[in-house]
């Protein structure tokens, strides 16, 4: 069995990450985030609880399941600050691991729902939280959860006691290896979570936030990302906090998700979204040539013209407003 002392010598000091922001003008600078009291209160977990509890169940971390653990309480901290997690809210957190961001949820007053794959954390965090009642974990791949079927009931009892909780919030250090596809799971979601707080690897963090019109990190899920949120770049989060430690470092970011009413006018939200796809699969073709399977060329000139666009549009010149227009005329012709 690997010892925690093994697990200590495999580890680089912990280091404060840095100021939120470093180089776009996007970025959250609230101070608040990045300025912790030298008077703080002790903390449950920090470097050595966590390795502790990972040794007390013979655990390493898991490649397979992108296992990296938060070694320093005061990222975790300033996570849920960031979600402005307060007494009475319903949070859902994927992939607590050793509960160490799930305890900090529980002291701001959250109901929390945990989803874990790994049946060695979820004996973990049974066992720790067995005393609260404000925390329930399942055992199960999110990816293929029916996430509704769990929260609802839970938001259904909040809805006597306060208006404002009638939406739950995710707040999650999310595997590096399922963020995209957690991210086209919950953002549609706007009926049941008011807003999203991921810990996300700091290159996707970027390009799902800060991505322009005309880079070749435009892609479709900037436009997926915008349509049903507005999201915002919190704080970095250096790779030396987490154990074992990634290649590469981690970022904060709050999706704000919208509901229905406030998704841009189209004439069919999957019918859109597959033009969006069709076009940036052809991303360096005119719109003309890479949509022609859905109408004949012509048709999507004229379509781009109706639309106040060139006819020789290509789909990384296309805002997300510029795509609503081009969906519902080429859904008029």
């Amino acid at each position: 069995m690997t010892t925690a002392t093994h697990l200590f010598h495999s580890l680089p000091p912990i280091v404060s990450f840095p100021a939120a922001n470093s180089s776009a003008g996007v970025r959250s600078q609230t101070t608040s985030l990045n300025v912790v009291s030298a008077s703080r209160r002790s903390r449950d977990d920090d470097y050595h609880a966590t390795l502790k509890a990972l040794n007390s169940k013979g655990r390493f971390p898991r490649k397979s399941l992108g296992q990296h653990y938060m070694l320093n309480s005061e990222i975790n901290e300033q996570l849920v600050r960031a979600a402005n997690v307060d007494e009475g809210h319903v949070v859902l957190e994927i992939g607590p691991g050793t509960g160490s961001l799930t305890n900090v949820l529980i002291h701001s007053g959250a109901t929390v729902l945990a989803i874990e794959k790994d049946p060695h954390m979820v004996a973990l965090v049974k066992e720790r939280f067995e005393s609260t009642n404000r925390f329930k974990v399942l055992q199960e791949d999110f990816v293929k959860c029916h996430i509704r079927s769990h929260i609802s009931p839970m938001l259904e009892s909040r809805k006597a006691l306060n208006e404002s909780l009638l939406r739950a919030k995710v707040v999650s250090n999310l595997p590096f290896n399922i963020s995209t596809d957690v991210i086209k799971l919950l953002l549609p979601m706007g009926d049941i979570f008011s807003e999203v707080v991921l810990l996300l690897q700091e290159e996707t963090a970027v390009r799902l936030v800060e991505s322009s019109l005309r880079t070749s990190e435009y892609r479709p899920i900037n436009i997926f990302v915008n349509f049903y949120s507005e999201p915002e770049y919190n704080f970095s989060v250096p790779r030396t906090n987490f154990f074992p430690q990634p290649n590469v470092d981690a970022a904060v970011v709050t999706f704000k998700l919208k509901q229905a009413p406030e998704y841009p006018s189209v004439a069919s939200t999957k019918s859109f979204f597959s033009m969006v796809n069709s076009a940036f699969n052809g991303k360096r073709k005119m719109l003309r040539r890479s949509l022609q399977h859905i109408c004949p060329s012509n048709e999507i000139e004229r379509a781009l013209g109706d639309a106040g666009l060139p006819t020789t549009s290509r789909p990384e010149e296309l805002t997300l407003d510029d795509f609503v227009k081009l969906h519902n005329m080429i859904a008029r012709v």
